[in-house]
């Protein structure tokens, strides 16, 4: 029965990934903690991998539909990587056990769930569906930042906080997509973060592994459910609307970081 309650987890995370681009840490490491139990080390450890293979699905459909920008893509690891394998290094330090570092990744995964929820919520007031569609030339233009190292400072800070709380490379990074990259349109800025994801999550989910924050057998059951969730999820992203799924999940991820704050 538990086995089955896992894959439907893992394919409803999946489907909504793939739907709105709200990262699968959001929704699936608190309803480890909350539903299923599990320490929050191994349910940060054990969501990264599945982040990981189930964004790669996900990754594998929107690049045949040609909307990922890499050159975003690459900018973002340019960051998030080194940041992740820094934070791992500490994390091995200190000891993922530890009742103080288990402390400390509640507090913070309930902090990145709250900003998450306020990003979420802010996509639905300034997303512009009406910009889905542009020439080539225009999307050239839009591929430029901000400023050329903000993809690389922020993509250490999302890099950080997720390897620390699984966390962070969905919503939030769709956030700070929107901000270095105004002009560029929403679905292509969902496509780069769910790409970015993809590196991200593997090494911080294998720096897990290495260092025993992993349930495997956890892992295949999630996704067992995950990975046609995502495939189905990414095919209906380009024509369905959004604020509407956007505004819930917002109060949903809102009351998880309420209650992990105050754990």
């Amino acid at each position: 029965m538990h086995e089955l309650a896992f894959i439907f987890a893992g394919f409803a995370v999946g489907l909504v990934v793939g739907l709105t681009g709200v990262g699968g840490g959001s929704l699936m490491t608190p309803l480890l903690i909350f539903f299923f139990g599990l320490k929050p080390h191994l349910a940060i450890g054990t969501d990264l991998l599945f982040a990981a293979f189930t964004k790669m699905g996900g990754s594998i459909a929107l690049a045949r539909s040609r909307v990922i920008d890499w050159r975003i893509v690459g900018a973002m690891a340019a960051g998030s990587i080194p940041a992740s394998l820094l934070t791992l290094y500490v994390l091995q330090l200190a000891g993922p056990a530890n009742p103080v570092v288990q402390q400390a990744m509640t507090t913070t995964l309930g902090a990145a769930l709250l900003l998450t929820a306020v990003a979420t919520l802010y996509k639905v007031v300034a997303g512009k569906s009406a910009s889905r569609h542009a020439d080539a030339a225009a999307l050239r233009a839009a591929a430029k930042p901000t400023h050329r190292a903000l993809p690389v400072l922020l993509g250490a800070v999302i890099g950080a906080l997720v390897t620390l709380t699984s966390v962070g490379a969905g919503a939030i990074g769709v956030l700070v997509l929107m901000l270095l990259y105004p002009a560029l349109p929403l679905p292509r800025i969902v496509a780069a973060d769910i790409a970015h994801a993809v590196p991200l999550t593997l090494v911080a989910g294998f720096g897990h592994a290495w260092i025993g924050s992993v349930d495997w057998s956890l892992l295949a059951l999630l996704l067992a459910g995950s990975l046609p969730g995502i495939w189905l999820g990414s095919h209906l992203m380009l024509r369905t609307p959004e604020r509407v799924i956007r505004s819930l999940l917002s109060l949903l991820l809102a009351y998880a970081g309420v209650r992990l704050i105050s754990l």
